[in-house]
């Protein structure tokens, strides 16, 4: 695109991993999610990064893919999508990366509103409160890490940053205002969209949290 051309050399340079969404392999598919013409540039844009370095064997350069399903699902096996990734973008498209993250589609921003508009919202959420996996619990990014907006204001995930929901036990703070003792054992701030990240093998910004079977 006009005005970033310099970015796939820059990140190089910097040594930047780059995590890159393409929500299918099939053209039809993405396009199908993300609008005409999108599957067509994101392997231009995946070749570019291959030239330079990304994803190519021995590399330092990491190039990771994200998958998302696509309607009322919960993602596949991580593993096994990923060697699918991997052989028909290698055999199509001659694309290398180093792997892939399966992501569950939360209940929250345009994917709340299209649930919404089609009546499935309850459908939905049945679904990830059924799938609710215990095991999940313990690998949760908001019990390790925290966000921090533009303008430094802390939040215990990603999720809730988009959601705009605080810290459970805190006014809006800033990180330039705490030290890293004062998250130490404080309670996190849940919603229903937690659900989504605790349903099947669980699901963070690295992929699934647990092995599938």
């Amino acid at each position: 695109a006009p005005g970033y051309t310099h970015f796939p050399q820059f990140l190089a340079d910097y040594q930047v991993e780059v995590v890159a969404s393409l929500p299918c392999y099939l053209e039809e598919n993405c396009d199908s999610q993300r609008g005409n013409g999108v599957f067509r540039k994101s392997i231009e844009a995946l070749k570019l990064l291959n030239t330079l370095g990304y994803g190519k064997p021995g590399s330092s350069l990491m190039l990771s893919l994200v998958y998302n399903p696509t309607g009322l699902s919960l993602p596949p096996n991580q593993q096994k999508l990923e060697q699918s990734y991997r052989d028909q973008l290698r055999e199509r498209f001659g694309i290398e990366f180093n792997q892939l993250y399966t992501i569950t589609n939360m209940p929250i921003s345009r994917f709340l509103d299209d649930l919404i508009t089609s009546g499935r919202y309850d459908e939905y959420m049945s679904l990830l409160v059924r799938s609710f996996n215990r095991d999940a619990v313990d690998g949760l990014m908001c019990r390790s890490t925290i966000s921090v907006d533009w303008q430094g204001y802390l939040y215990d995930c990603d999720f809730n940053q988009m959601l705009d929901l605080p810290l459970a036990n805190s006014p809006r703070i800033q990180i330039s205002r705490v030290s890293a003792s004062d998250l130490m054992d404080q309670p996190i701030a849940v919603g229903r969209h937690c659900f989504g990240c605790t349903a099947g093998a669980g699901s963070s910004c690295r992929g699934s949290l647990l092995e599938s079977k």
